[in-house]
């Protein structure tokens, strides 16, 4: 495992930063079970199916931001590059939403430097907690997130298998984080943290449903 100084994780961040803001998806970006062609969808079901992956990108611009605030403050090692390797878990899944919203003819959430900015802020305090509390903070983030995810594959036109299949394999990637960080050491979260965590992603995902 590499060791990793203070200023291998400033570059590290800027690094991945960067490719989350400004590096654009490969041409196909997905796993292979995800169909190469696209469905054949009546407006309203292409509208709302973009509205739902604005809503995923948006969150995964967020996770990008606090696994990188996390992973800047981590005092271990080993949780350091467990924080990181997620980190490259969700880059992909950045590049997946972005790739669907081309195709499904819509835009990216227009305030997504405001998701990257307040999640890094978000996470770095977190993590200055401890990294039981950070590790913690990550094991809840991912499992609301898997329960955010079965409602978009709820609420998914049918016609949309897509859609679908990418979000499955989304939910199954954040699942598996949150079995590790809690594996590494994550502490429980008290109730009222819980709740405060629900309402935030609330308004995130309210917002970029639309705007």
């Amino acid at each position: 495992m590499r060791i990793f100084s203070r200023s291998d994780r400033i570059i590290d961040l800027l690094d991945q930063g960067l490719k989350a803001l400004f590096v654009p998806a490969s041409a196909n970006p997905y796993p292979e079970t995800v169909p190469q062609d696209n469905p054949d969808l009546a407006p309203a079901e292409r509208a709302l199916g973009g509205r739902l992956m604005r809503v995923n990108h948006a969150g995964e611009v967020a996770a990008q931001a606090l696994y990188q605030g996390h992973a800047l403050c981590a005092r271990d090692d080993a949780i350091h590059e467990t924080l990181r390797a997620a980190g490259r878990d969700e880059l992909r899944h950045l590049h997946w939403t972005a790739a669907r919203i081309r195709e499904l003819k819509t835009h990216r959430s227009y305030l997504t430097p405001v998701w990257y900015l307040g999640s890094f802020a978000i996470g770095a305090a977190t993590a200055l907690m401890g990294d039981r509390i950070s590790l913690g903070f990550v094991a809840e983030t991912e499992r609301q997130v898997v329960a955010h995810l079965q409602g978009h594959l709820d609420r998914l036109p049918t016609a949309d298998q897509k859609t679908r299949i990418i979000i499955e394999h989304m939910a199954a990637d954040e699942a598996r984080h949150a079995v590790r960080a809690t594996e590494a050491g994550g502490r429980p979260l008290p109730a009222p943290a819980r709740l405060a965590m629900r309402l935030a992603a609330r308004v995130m995902t309210h917002t970029a449903f639309w705007i």
